[in-house]
């Protein structure tokens, strides 16, 4: 989702698809966009992708993970990364004069890490005391524990960070070979926003990662089959009951996404007038939080609505979740109420799109699950296409009998 903005494309003899996004700023960002996440470990092998992720920073032919480290902080930069169920981010943020210091290092990073043993021992310990402290914040980890009950016996239907057994057996060679078939270039984009020009930052591009080859991703998705509602109270000796309510919807490429995206944003989105937070907070006090949120994935999707609240005050705070629902449901909005929840979702999604982050992250994801960057104008477009009925027909997917239910208490 960009904003007025220059974007240009190109992909290399290689494969390697490539976008820039002209930005005048003296801050740039680059980046690999990878189609490679969780749902696509064996078992026996589950947290790797987030593991590589850790440790590809620690080491390749020519750097040690010092030189690794310092290599864009010693300009004021960064380097980061991040693991979804299906894609890894690997990018930097840097004073704009130093693009081919990140491309350069991002590209060794891919090409030449090594994992040695001994860094792979001791990040270990960090990413293990990661999948342990995370049920120390049930508000976080009752997320995990709803996809993973939604979406149980597939691909997508594990945590993101593992457990301790399969960890354990990451040794350097899986994380390499994790490497060699899925951080390829047919299964990869490159991303880059920031005030050079497109010619200089595919030349620089070329030049790093023009040489990457290896072979073809080797690992098939199968769709998630839709499993039966279900209840599950999970009793942790708690103050407060976390609960998640929601159901399965279609995934990133089907044409319901765009009512999905507006309902979403309607039920429980980031303003104080969503309509679950006025209900249930503001005019009752029943909540500390009510939220919603949509997740997609290239074959199926969910939406998530998360609250917050005291045992005694729950069953009162899902009734009116479901009649709130129910009456989306039963009977489409005007046109002039739709219209309002439009202009402000379209709002929002302006003031999104001023940041450079936003902007690097949409475009290295655009191009690798669409095949082209959308622009601003492209999404209020579709949003402001949605029809009443549309919404109507998403609220349908997500009635009370059609949703699970999961509680931390």
């Amino acid at each position: 989702m960009l904003n007025n903005e220059n974007i240009s494309l190109h992909t290399l003899p290689n494969g390697l698809r490539m976008v820039h996004v002209q930005r005048q700023s003296a801050v740039a960002w680059c980046g690999l966009a990878i189609d490679a996440g969780s749902r696509d470990e064996s078992e026996g092998q589950y947290g790797l992708a987030h593991f590589v992720e850790h440790t590809i920073f620690k080491g390749t032919r020519r750097r040690t993970s010092t030189r690794i480290n310092n290599r864009m902080e010693q300009v004021g930069g960064e380097l980061n990364a991040y693991t979804t169920k299906e894609s890894t981010m690997l990018y930097c943020i840097f004073p704009a004069e130093h693009l081919e210091r990140a491309v350069e290092l991002i590209a060794d990073l891919v090409e030449n890490s090594i994992f040695p043993e001994h860094e792979l021992e001791t990040e270990l310990e960090v990413v293990l005391e990661e999948v342990a402290s995370y049920r120390d914040s049930p508000s976080e980890a009752v997320y995990d524990d709803f996809e993973d009950m939604l979406l149980a016996g597939s691909q997508l239907g594990h945590n993101i960070l593992g457990d301790e057994k399969d960890l354990r057996g990451a040794s350097s060679e899986c994380c390499l070979d994790w490497l060699k078939r899925l951080y390829v270039p047919s299964n990869m984009v490159f991303f880059s926003v920031g005030n050079a020009l497109p010619d200089k930052v595919f030349r620089l591009a070329e030049r790093h990662m023009g040489v990457m080859s290896h072979t073809k991703r080797g690992i098939e998705r199968v769709a998630p089959t839709i499993l039966e509602p279900q209840r599950k109270v999970v009793d942790l000796n708690l103050h407060q009951s976390h609960t998640i309510v929601g159901a399965r919807v279609p995934g990133m490429y089907d044409d319901q996404r765009f009512a999905l995206s507006l309902l979403n944003n309607i039920l429980g989105g980031p303003g104080m007038n969503s309509l679950l937070n006025v209900s249930l907070r503001e005019k009752r006090g029943l909540v500390y939080t009510v939220e919603s949120s949509l997740v997609t994935f290239t074959d199926c999707g969910m939406i998530q609505i998360y609250l917050g609240c005291d045992h005694d005050k729950l069953k009162k705070a899902m009734r009116l979740i479901a009649g709130t629902i129910d009456s989306l449901a039963q009977s489409p909005l005007t046109e002039r109420r739709l219209d309002a929840y439009k202009r402000q979702y379209c709002g929002q999604m302006l003031v999104a799109s001023d940041s450079a982050e936003v902007a690097a992250m949409a475009a290295g994801r655009g191009l690798l699950y669409y095949g082209d960057v959308s622009s601003l104008r492209d999404n209020i477009d579709c949003i402001m296409g949605v029809t009443p009925e549309q919404v109507q027909q998403a609220a349908q997917l997500l009635t009370l009998d059609r949703c699970s239910i999961l509680t931390f208490k």
